[in-house]
């Protein structure tokens, strides 16, 4: 592969301020471009590219665009409020450059949270992959801009968080550095949650004493199909794991009435949770505002918006109306593109911000993960669910202690499949 000129460079060579209040487009101080190039000290440098700049500067010409399913069984059902899963069918999105850098990505599909499902997916992966196959050289913006109206809404939000995974991957890798330097460079690691899902009580402990054992201090508990069934697993989850943190997580399984009756129970055994997520309906507006208001002013419990906040619409019918404390940033719900413009907003507007995931492989959690550490801005970090798989397919990437996810200085995100062997 040919070296880019200096000059093709310059916009983006230079470090971002390492702080948590840093923007994901900060404007960069230079580098000496020799640094960049040999192959150890890729490894080395401290350059941090921004992305605004990446995006306007660099130009990018696909040689191949391919989707692929990506069917992993689960270790066990993932049951929540709204559906139950027993293995993940995704889709594995892989992007080759001219300049032969890979970029890979993935479109998660859980039914009753995404809109597509997997035939759809693949259908909309195939069309996208087409244009891109076929389109002239152009900036990684013109590009991604071009995705954007082909795959545009929440109907398709997964599909696009996909293929722009694999775009920004490919660019990444073709100026040596990793996704989280990419995205400002605050950390290299961040520490998960994990899940546990509608079980019986005897199951929740038993998940609750695993997790303590591998080092996991918060717990998310899903909730919202049977207020007294959730209650008994709560009791047996504190008993195993006393010292836990919880963030509850009904997925819009309460009344508004129920949801208060859950904060009202939970007082009485001398818990509060961390964060209590998508308490009712999703277009249950006022329900919200009054679950988070009542939880807010009596018992000091913040409340999350994650399946009401699917676009920047609404964040800001959440921000003007007050109706939550954080908001759950979701790629697969809004892309990557539109994550990191609801991500702006609400940091300007002083909410609170998670990021969660469906139930992905290694290669959307790698790229999510990356955002967050590079970015440093959450509060609540909920990117386990490769943990909950049977099967690892991915190959290299983020490195895993426990909660801790740690991010090496591998090219873009790192990780990889075996295509040929991909389902």
């Amino acid at each position: 592969m040919a070296c880019p000129s200096i000059d093709s460079l310059r916009p983006f060579l230079g470090s971002v301020p390492k702080h948590p209040g840093s923007s994901y487009y900060s404007k960069p101080t230079w580098q000496p471009i020799c640094r960049i190039f040999a192959t150890k000290a890729v490894a080395e440098t401290e350059a941090t590219f921004g992305f605004k700049n990446l995006m306007e500067t660099l130009t990018v010409n696909v040689r191949r665009a391919q989707s692929r399913p990506l069917n992993v069984p689960l270790i066990a059902p993932f049951t929540i409020a709204s559906s139950r899963l027993d293995r993940v069918e995704n889709v594995a999105i892989r992007i080759e450059l001219d300049n032969g850098c890979v970029g890979w990505g993935e479109a998660p599909i859980l039914p009753f949270v995404t809109a597509e499902d997997q035939l759809i997916a693949m259908a909309k992966a195939r069309e996208v992959c087409q244009l891109l196959r076929s389109s002239p050289p152009m900036t990684l913006a013109a590009v991604l801009g071009e995705v954007g109206e082909v795959l545009h809404g929440h109907e398709v939000a997964s599909v696009r968080a996909g293929v722009e995974m694999a775009l920004i991957d490919a660019a990444a890798n073709s100026i040596g550095i990793p996704l989280w330097r990419l995205f400002g460079g605050v950390s290299n690691a961040i520490t998960t949650d994990i899940t546990i899902p509608i079980v019986s009580p005897a199951e929740a402990a038993e998940l609750a004493s695993k997790y303590r054992k591998q080092g996991f201090t918060t717990l998310k508990l899903k909730v919202g199909k049977n207020l007294k069934a959730d209650m008994e697993v709560l009791q047996a989850i504190r008993e195993a794991h006393p010292n836990c943190s919880f963030v509850l997580d009904a997925n819009e399984g309460y009344k508004p009435r129920e949801a208060v009756e859950v904060l009202e129970k939970l007082h009485e055994m001398g818990v509060i949770p961390a964060l209590f997520e998508q308490p009712v309906h999703r277009d249950d507006w006022e329900g919200l505002g009054y679950v988070t208001h009542v939880a807010k002013n009596k018992y000091g419990v913040s409340v999350a918006a994650d399946e009401s906040c699917r676009s920047l619409a609404d964040l800001k019918k959440i921000v003007e109306a007050d109706l939550a404390d954080v908001v759950n940033i979701k790629l697969a719900k809004v892309g990557v593109l539109g994550a990191l413009e609801i991500i702006e907003v609400a940091r300007a507007s002083e909410l609170n911000l998670m990021i969660g995931g469906m139930v992905e492989t290694r290669l959307a959690m790698g790229f999510a993960g990356h955002l967050a550490a590079g970015l440093g801005c959450f509060k609540h970090i909920d990117l386990d669910t490769p943990l909950l798989l049977s099967e690892d397919p991915v190959l290299e990437g983020y490195e895993v202690f426990g909660a801790v996810y740690k991010f090496t200085n591998a090219r873009g995100h790192g990780g990889f499949l075996h295509w040929d062997s991909a389902e």
